[in-house]
């Protein structure tokens, strides 16, 4: 069975409430600073405020860094 942790390049984890920046150059939402919602194996779910929008994303925790 595969483990699989949710660690950036600091190796800090990424949790519920962490703020993130999105690091994938393919993606409409590179630059996107967001707030996580939920972490699974693989992804997180990062909510997005933008004045009068709201946007909650699947995002692959490899294009997501960690903000301090």
């Amino acid at each position: 069975m595969k483990t699989f942790r949710h660690m950036t390049d600091s190796n800090m984890p990424i949790l519920p409430g962490s703020t993130v920046v999105v690091q994938d150059a393919k993606s409409i939402y590179k630059g996107y600073v967001g707030f996580v919602q939920r972490v699974t194996k693989e992804n997180a779910a990062v909510l997005f405020e933008g004045g009068n929008w709201d946007k909650l994303i699947t995002i692959k925790l490899t294009d997501l860094k960690l903000l301090d």
